[in-house]
């Protein structure tokens, strides 16, 4: 039998979830993972943003130390509320995003198999990179508008950057033009290039110990897609004409903060991607193995 059905209940005679059963599959347990991992994100983000040579009126008071410390601050300054800003935007992301990544992974690597006649990692590396820049293609616009919102603090009398979700996208088309939506699409394509494939690949390859070592894959995965993050945050929640380009954006970071600012965040950063992979994957089988179960029974003659 093979260990990877047993691992999530399924006997090899069950039917082979559907594309429709993995795209809605990835994109619900995505956003169970985001509900409970948010607060480690948007702390992610204030620690990367911070130390930029600009800063928001009101905003240098606030010195975030730590990822708990940084949870702490944001939850006496700003409310409890706080840690879950821009969680709309989050939920619509992985909704887009990671339906796209993930409930498309194996059908991109049946494709390339196919086409290239060879089996092993070659196809997996392939399919990742592939789903992965296709789904920040697709749900770019969610991306920026979740990272402005994590990043933006209320100030004293309460004035914000938006006022929502629907005004963020309304706001950034108006002011900085369609693009505005798309910024930072590269330095994320690569970032997600990375994440993808030491996430998918290796949950593909060894299924079964990474549901028991997920922490260990989100180390992996931070410490290689860490500076490309941090740059992919900046930039995404700068202002029109703060950065020149992802580049100039990485560059001012090494000039200004030296080679360790491409770390901040490291930590909440870690802790978020490995506990989001262990609920995520966990949730994805087990929804997979209850939609795969509902459509047999839907199908099978009464």
């Amino acid at each position: 039998m093979n260990p990877g059905a047993e691992m999530v209940g399924m006997k090899p005679k069950d039917v082979v979830p559907s594309v429709a059963v993995k795209f809605f599959g990835a994109g619900t347990s995505a956003c169970i993972a985001d509900l409970i991992t948010f607060p480690l994100d948007t702390a992610k983000v204030r620690l990367q943003i911070q130390g930029e040579s600009w800063k928001v009126e009101g905003a240098s008071a606030a010195k975030y130390r730590g990822v708990f410390g940084t949870i702490t601050t944001m939850v006496r300054t700003e409310g409890p509320r706080s840690l879950y800003n821009g969680l709309v935007a989050g939920l619509q992301r992985q909704m887009s995003f990671a339906s796209v990544r993930i409930g498309l992974y194996d059908s991109m690597k049946q494709f390339y198999s196919t086409c290239s006649e060879s089996t092993g990692i070659v196809p997996c590396l392939m399919a990742g990179c592939t789903t992965g820049a296709m789904a920040v293609a697709f749900a770019q616009p969610t991306d920026v508008v979740k990272v402005r919102f994590q990043a933006q603090i209320r100030l004293v009398d309460g004035e914000r950057r938006y006022n929502g979700t629907l005004d963020a996208y309304r706001t950034i088309a108006r002011d900085e033009g369609v693009r505005g939506l798309w910024k930072g699409c590269m330095p994320n394509i690569t970032r997600n290039a990375i994440v993808n494939c030491a996430e998918l690949v290796t949950y593909d390859m060894i299924k079964e110990l990474i549901l028991k070592y997920g922490l260990m894959t989100g180390f992996c995965a931070t410490v290689v897609a860490s500076p490309v993050d941090v740059v992919k945050t900046r930039f995404m929640n700068s202002e029109a004409s703060q950065y020149r380009s992802a580049i100039n954006c990485a560059l001012t970071m090494l000039k200004n903060e030296g080679p360790t600012a491409f770390y901040k965040g490291f930590i909440p950063s870690f802790l978020r991607l490995g506990s989001w992979n262990i609920v995520m994957f966990v949730s994805y089988e087990q929804i997979k193995r209850g939609m795969t179960r509902a459509q047999q029974y839907w199908e099978s003659p009464l």
